[in-house]
C-alpha cells in the first residue's frame, strides 16, 4: 500500500464525495441561495427607487451576470463541489497514507477513518462554527477580503492545532494508554482553538437580513459540508480497508507457499 495507492483512491473517493455534495446542495442549499437572492434585489430595487445608487449597490445574480444564475447553480454547482472534493480526497488520502501505522495499533481502516474525521473537524466544522457561511446580500463587499482573511486564518490555526493535537496523543500513547493520550491531545485542541475564537474579531454584517432565512442557508451550507466529508471518509476508508485486506492475503498466501 503505497502513497500512490492511497492518492488514486483518495482522488475517486473524493470525487464522488463532490458529486454528492452537489446533489445536496442542489436539492436544499439552493432553494436558500434563491430566496438570499431575491431578498438582495428587493432591496436594490427600493434603492433605485429612492434613487440612492450607493445603497443598491452593483450585485448581478442574473442573467446579465458573467456567469448566469442558471449556470452557476448547475454546471458551475457541479464542477465546483467535485473539484473541492476530488481536492480534499487527494489531501486526505496522503495524510492517511503518512498516518498508516504511526497512530499505535490503528488498523488501516480505522486510521483513515480517523484522519477523515479529524480533517471535517478540523478544517470544516470548527471554522463554519466561529465564521458561519452567508448567504447573498449578507456582508459588505467592503470588508470581504478582511472576512476571508479572519476566516482562512482560523483554519490554519484549527488545522495546525489538530495535527499537534494528534502528536501530542502519539506521544503520550505508550506512558499514559489510549483513552487518556486521546483526551489530552483533545483538550489541548480545545484549548488553541477556542482561545483563538475568544482573541480573533467577530464578523457581525447581518444587518437587516431575515434571522429564519439566515438560519436556513447555514444548516443547509454545513449538512452539505457534511455530507462531503461523509462521503469521503466512508469511500475511502472502505477502499482502503480493502486494499489492505487483500494485501494480507496475498501476504498470507506467500507465507503459506514458503513453509511448503
Amino acid at each position: 500500500m503505497t502513497p500512490r495507492t492511497f492518492l488514486l483512491r483518495g482522488l475517486v473517493a473524493g470525487a464522488l464525495a463532490g458529486f454528492a455534495a452537489f446533489l445536496i446542495a442542489s436539492a436544499i442549499a439552493e432553494p436558500e441561495i434563491n430566496a438570499a437572492i431575491a431578498i438582495e434585489e428587493a432591496v436594490s430595487v427600493a434603492a433605485e427607487h429612492s434613487h440612492d445608487a450607493t445603497a443598491a449597490g452593483d450585485h448581478s445574480h442574473g442573467e446579465a451576470a458573467d456567469v448566469s444564475r442558471a449556470t452557476q447553480s448547475t454546471w458551475g454547482l457541479a464542477t465546483g463541489t467535485i473539484l473541492l472534493g476530488t481536492v480534499l480526497g487527494g489531501a486526505s488520502a496522503l495524510a492517511a497514507a503518512f498516518a498508516l501505522g504511526r497512530l499505535g495499533s490503528l488498523s488501516p481502516r480505522s486510521s483513515t477513518a480517523l484522519v477523515t474525521a479529524t480533517g471535517f473537524v478540523a478544517t470544516a466544522l470548527v471554522p463554519f462554527l466561529k465564521y458561519p457561511s452567508t448567504p447573498p446580500a449578507v456582508g459588505s463587499g467592503d470588508t470581504i477580503g478582511e472576512r476571508t482573511a479572519l476566516y482562512f486564518g482560523f483554519w490554519t490555526i484549527s488545522l495546525t492545532a489538530a495535527i499537534a493535537a494528534v502528536m501530542l496523543a502519539r506521544r503520550l500513547l505508550a506512558r499514559l494508554g489510549a483513552f487518556a493520550s486521546v483526551v489530552v491531545g483533545c483538550g489541548g485542541y480545545l484549548v488553541v482553538v477556542v482561545t483563538a475564537a475568544l482573541i480573533l474579531p467577530t464578523v457581525n454584517e447581518v444587518g437587516n437580513f431575515p434571522a429564519d432565512t439566515l438560519w436556513y442557508f447555514r444548516r443547509e451550507s454545513i449538512l452539505t459540508i457534511a455530507t462531503l466529508w461523509a462521503v469521503l471518509g466512508v469511500v475511502l476508508t472502505g477502499l482502503v480497508g480493502r486494499d489492505a485486506d487483500r494485501a494480507a492475503e496475498a501476504q498470507r498466501r506467500r507465507e503459506l507457499a514458503a513453509s511448503l
